[in-house]
């Protein structure tokens, strides 16, 4: 069976980093059947004609897709890079030929730090050569995760409390998974801490840029994202270039030092970014949340049209 392997990750639209190089493999084996991977084929395989083909990559990546072979079928892994659930929808971007079992499109829960076999690539006519595409699309989160109701700690080490944009704010507020996030404002350098017990999914550390260029900066920031027991995840976003204090895997409680405030991304001034999120049906959302300061409980309302900041 011919079967061409396009390695696709997709990045969570807030959040990603920039882009690095990356390789795909090309050869073909001893019965001149042409194959593709992300790994150089080994030498038992007597690949012939070797070919390199770079192509752009994303670091930061949720999931990694991941062929092997198994008789006359190819098993399609998902690796998950993240220390926390990921959910996963494979589907062909193209195929002559073969069909998935199951039937493809096709979902599944991967394990936080784990793998899991989404589906099976198999022939429909043994006479025939089979050809195909796969596209993998992934959402962090478990799915069905049914939120708590908890009160949350204010995230900063701060006394002073300023909101540049509450929920539903104009500029960056608006769509689903940041809708009911809140910006407090925070010169740069203050203290991040969780506002709840949990472990810490998923970091990006080293981006060092900002501005109001929505297209080149839009999703890009340093963060922390920290899973709780009831599958809600909580974003602290535009921390400083190297200011995250946690590792992925490493489990935190309520009030410990995560991270460092900072201005990176999209965004027109210091500000810490924070978001309760859980996984809809393969889409990040934003839910809204109880939070105790050092002022007492906050409340958030609709932002206004035109107020607030990114």
């Amino acid at each position: 069976m011919r079967a061409r392997l396009l390695p696709l990750v997709l990045l969570l639209t807030l959040c990603a980093a920039g882009a690095q190089a990356g390789k795909v493999y090309k050869w073909k084996d001893s019965n001149g059947i042409v194959h593709y991977g992300d790994r150089p084929p080994a030498a038992s395989t007597a690949a012939r004609e070797l070919t390199v083909i770079p192509f752009r990559a994303e670091p930061g990546a949720l999931v990694r897709l991941r062929l092997t072979q198994e008789g006359g079928q190819y098993l399609a892994w998902v690796d998950n890079a993240l220390a926390g659930p990921v959910e996963v929808r494979l589907d062909f971007g193209r195929s002559s030929n073969v069909r998935g079992e199951p039937q493809l499109p096709a979902r599944a829960t991967v394990p936080g730090s784990g793998n899991a076999l989404v589906a099976r690539i198999v022939g429909v006519d043994p006479a025939r050569n089979g050809d195909f595409e796969l596209r993998l699309d992934a959402v962090p989160g478990k799915p069905g995760a049914t939120p708590r109701d908890v009160e949350y700690v204010f995230p900063l080490l701060t006394r002073d409390l300023r909101v540049d944009q509450g929920y539903g704010g104009s500029y960056s507020h608006n769509d689903a998974q940041n809708h009911y996030a809140v910006d407090f404002a925070a010169p740069i350098g203050t203290d991040v801490v969780a506002a709840r017990d949990g472990v810490v999914m998923q970091v990006e550390n080293d981006f060092d840029q900002a501005g109001l260029n929505r297209e080149k900066l839009g999703g890009r920031a340093n963060f922390v994202r920290i899973v709780h027991d009831d599958g809600t995840m909580a974003l602290y976003a535009h921390l400083r270039e190297n200011g995250v204090m946690v590792r992925m895997g490493q489990r935190v409680r309520a009030g410990q030092l995560i991270g460092r405030s900072g201005n990176t991304g999209f965004t027109s001034g210091p500000h810490l970014h924070f978001a309760l999120q859980v996984n809809r049906g393969m889409q990040l959302v934003s839910i809204p949340f109880r939070m105790f300061s050092p002022h007492g409980i906050l409340r958030f309302g609709e932002s206004r049209a035109g107020a607030g900041h990114r």
